[in-house]
């Protein structure tokens, strides 16, 4: 007993390691926010500030002046501001929603369905989660135009359905989450197909979904238009708030100010779900 006590001791870390261990953490969890405490005090400070040279990180003489002022700005635009509003609520919705049913329908199809088709399909996913938006923006447009879904809702759905990185995460969760033993003894029992998948896969892939939906939230907050919508009946929050940041240094304090009101669904989204970021990430490279 003796023995095992002090061959485990040996490979803890003393108190000073444990001390600097955490002291790392904290340096790098303060460096992390900064930007965002950077956006909430600069959305705080009058012109004179915002103009002087050398900026400061603090305000001195914080006021609110850059958030009365953004209904001004907004009260001049070509479309109603309430249909930006309604048009990022539903590209938002409808984009989480669907890709994350496409996502772990999916991840369960390549979990239970082992043969040389779904290990290619699987091998083309991990492929693909090399390329970026950038690379595929010429060849998505050319689609757009093909299916003809340009200047559409469709254009902001569509692109998001199949994630390649959603179903990654959530097949790589199922099967270190997910014993084996336990489908195939539901199927003895005599369960279907939809009853393993709503009654046991679902509610063990939680943490999964859950932090698939933040990553997702958060890809489908910030989505923009691009070179694909026209109709200003049709743009998103992003687009139009990214007409006030373009306005120069002036508003470079309503620009900050628009920033902080963006990051707050986000963040809501993340205090929600963040207890089972750490749980999947853990499963995500993990197989038995």
């Amino acid at each position: 007993m003796k023995k095992r006590s002090a061959q485990y001791k040996r490979f803890t870390r003393s108190r000073f390691g444990n001390f600097v261990y955490f002291l790392f953490l904290i340096a790098a969890g303060l460096f992390t926010v900064l930007p965002l405490v950077y956006s909430v005090v600069t959305s705080f400070k009058p012109l004179d500030e915002l103009l002087a040279f050398p900026p400061r990180f603090f305000v001195v003489r914080p006021n609110w002046k850059n958030y009365t002022a953004l209904p001004d700005l907004l009260s001049n635009l070509e479309v109603p501001f309430i249909r930006y509003v309604f048009n990022q609520l539903f590209v938002t919705f409808a984009v989480v929603g669907l890709q994350l049913i496409v996502s772990v329908m999916a991840a369960f199809v390549l979990c239970q369905v082992k043969n040389k088709v779904t290990k290619a399909l699987f091998l083309i996913i991990q492929f693909a989660l090399l390329y970026n938006g950038t690379t595929l923006a010429v060849p998505q447009y050319l689609i757009y135009c093909n299916i003809g879904i340009i200047d559409t809702y469709w254009v902001y759905i569509l692109p998001g359905l199949a994630s390649t990185m959603g179903i990654f995460l959530i097949k790589q969760n199922m099967e270190a989450s997910i014993p084996p033993v336990l489908i195939e003894a539901a199927r003895i029992d005599g369960a279907g197909v939809w009853r393993i998948f709503t009654s046991i896969v679902l509610p063990l892939s939680k943490p999964a979904l859950l932090t698939w939906t933040l990553f997702s939230f958060q890809n489908a907050w910030a989505i923009q238009s691009g070179n694909s919508i026209f109709s200003e009946s049709l743009k998103t929050l992003p687009s139009v708030m990214g007409s006030i940041t373009s306005s120069g240094i002036s508003r470079s304090g309503s620009a900050m100010a628009v920033t902080v009101l963006m990051m707050i669904p986000p963040i809501l989204v993340y205090l929600i779900t963040q207890s089972n970021v750490l749980e999947t990430m853990s499963h995500a490279g993990i197989k038995d």
